[in-house]
C-alpha cells in the first residue's frame, strides 16, 4: 500500500522543521537560544496559519455552517 502525501502532512513537517532548525541554531551556533526559537515559532505560526487560512480544511465557507451530531 502507497502513502501519498497530503497538504496537512507536509504543514506538520515544516512545523517541525522550522522548530528543529530554531533549537540546532541556539544549540549549535553562537546565537542566543532565546532569539533562535522564537523566530522559529513565529515562522512555524505562519505555516499554520496558511493551513488554516489560506488553505483550510473546508471545500466551501457553506462548510463552516453545518451542523454536527456528535455534540447533540
Amino acid at each position: 500500500m502507497d502513502y501519498t502525501w497530503q497538504y496537512y502532512d507536509v504543514v506538520l513537517g515544516a512545523i517541525f522543521v522550522s522548530m528543529a532548525v530554531g533549537i540546532g541554531l541556539g544549540v549549535l551556533t553562537p546565537l542566543a537560544l532565546t532569539s533562535t526559537v522564537p523566530v522559529a515559532g513565529g515562522i512555524a505560526i505562519a505555516f499554520m496559519g496558511h493551513g488554516l487560512f489560506v488553505n483550510g480544511p473546508v471545500d466551501a465557507p457553506s462548510d463552516l455552517t453545518d451542523e454536527i451530531d456528535v455534540l447533540n
